[in-house]
C-alpha cells in the first residue's frame, strides 16, 4: 500500500526502512527541504541514522501533501513536542480513511494529552493506532531483531498496522490498552534520565537496578491513575523500553542523565545534542504536572523533575529518594482494578 513516514528523525527513517522492506510504497517527509535534499543525493542520513544506507526506492518527499497524497498508512514520527504543529500541517490535506499509526513517545507540555490525545484533537476522529516498545532506531535500521506492541481501540485498527509493519527482524504484538502503551514509553524516558544519573554520580549496578525496579512500580502506579492497565507495564512498552532506554548506548535520555551526574548545565547539554531530541526532558515536566493532577506518589519523576526545573544537585537528589520513610515494596491491590 501507499504509505507516508512524516518526520525523517533516526525513528522515522528506520520505520520507512522497515515499511519498504515489507514491500510498500514508502515516502519518508521532513520539515527541511535543504536537509532532504542532502537525503535524497547521498541516499543517507547522516545526521540522525548515520551509515545506513537509503534505497533508491525510498521516496524522500519535501510537499507534505505530496507525500500524503493517496497513503493508506500515515506514521506520524516528529518528536512529542512537535506533534501539534504537524498535525495542524496535515490536517488540511489529510488522506480520507487513512490509518494513522503515532509512534512519537511523550506527553505534550501545557496541554497534558498523550499523544493519541493530541490527534484526535486536532485530526478529529481518525483511524489510529500507537506503537512502542523497546526499539532504538539504530538497530531496527539495521535489521537486529526487535520486538514492539500496537495498540489500538479498535482490534482491527492494531492488526492493520501490525499486519503493516510486521517481518522477521520487527515482531509487532497487538494490544487494546492504548492509554498504559502510550504511557510507558513515555514515562520511562524521564526514569532513564535517572539512570543517566546514576551512571554520571558513579553509582553502582545494585543502585540501577533498584532504580529500575522502582521506576516500573511508579510508571504503573502513575498509569493506573491515569486509566492505564497495571499489566500493560510489565510488557514491552513497559519494563521491555525501561530496560533498553535506561541501559542502552544509544539511549540519548540516558545520556543526558548522565551528563547531568557529572555536572554539565542542561542547556549546554541540550545543544551538545545537535538537534537531536531527548523526549524525557521535556516529558519530565508533563509526568510530574499529572502525577500531581492524579494525585499519584511518583517520588522518581519528582526527583528528576527537581534536577531539571528546580536546581536540585543529582547526588542530593539521590540522597533524598533514599532517605524517605520506609514502606512496604508491594501495596495491598496494587494490579487490582
Amino acid at each position: 500500500m501507499n504509505v507516508a513516514v512524516l518526520s525523517e528523525g533516526g525513528w522515522g527513517t528506520a520505520l520507512a526502512l522497515t515499511l519498504l522492506e515489507n514491500g510498500h510504497a514508502t515516502r519518508l517527509w521532513g520539515p527541511f527541504p535543504d536537509y532532504l535534499d542532502e537525503l535524497r543525493q547521498r541516499r543517507e542520513n547522516p545526521r540522525f541514522l548515520p551509515g545506513v544506507p537509503l534505497p533508491e526506492t525510498l521516496g524522500i518527499e519535501a510537499d507534505l501533501a505530496r507525500a500524503v497524497a493517496g497513503a493508506a498508512l500515515v506514521v506520524l514520527a516528529a518528536p512529542a513536542q512537535y506533534q501539534r504543529g504537524l498535525l495542524d500541517q496535515l490536517r488540511p490535506v489529510m488522506p480520507s480513511g487513512a490509518l494513522y499509526v503515532s509512534v512519537a513517545k511523550g506527553i505534550e507540555v501545557g496541554s497534558l494529552l498523550r499523544m493519541s490525545e493530541l490527534v484526535h484533537d486536532r485530526l478529529g476522529p481518525v483511524r489510529l493506532a500507537v506503537l512502542s516498545g523497546p526499539s532504538h532506531a539504530e538497530e531496527v535500521a539495521r535489521r537486529v531483531p526487535t520486538a514492539v506492541v500496537a495498540a489500538a481501540q479498535d482490534a482491527a485498527d492494531a492488526q492493520a498496522a501490525q499486519a503493516a509493519f510486521m517481518n522477521a527482524a520487527f515482531r509487532v504484538y497487538t494490544a487494546d490498552d492504548v492509554t498504559g502503551v502510550e504511557l510507558g514509553g513515555a514515562l520511562k524516558n524521564v526514569l532513564a534520565l535517572a539512570a543517566g544519573m546514576c551512571d554520571g554520580l558513579g553509582l553502582g549496578d545494585n543502585s540501577k537496578a533498584a532504580l529500575m525496579t522502582r521506576g516500573l512500580a511508579e510508571m504503573a502506579r502513575l498509569g493506573k491513575a491515569l486509566g492505564g492497565r497495571p499489566e500493560t507495564f510489565f510488557g514491552l512498552s513497559g519494563v521491555g523500553d525501561l530496560i533498553v532506554t535506561c541501559a542502552s548506548r544509544h539511549s540519548r535520555n540516558r545520556r543526558v542523565g548522565e551528563a547531568l551526574g557529572h555536572g554539565q548545565a542542561l542547556a549546554d547539554i541540550t545543544r551538545d545534542l545537535g538537534g537531536m531530541v531527548a523526549e524525557g526532558v521535556p516529558t519530565a515536566a508533563s509526568a510530574y504536572a499529572l502525577a500531581r493532577r492524579a494525585g499519584a506518589d511518583t517520588p522518581l519523576i519528582d526527583a528528576v523533575h527537581a534536577v531539571l526545573y528546580e536546581g536540585r544537585e543529582p547526588r542530593a537528589a539521590a540522597r533524598d529518594l533514599m532517605t524517605r520513610a520506609a514502606k512496604p515494596e508491594i501495596p495491598p491491590g496494587f494490579l487490582a482494578g
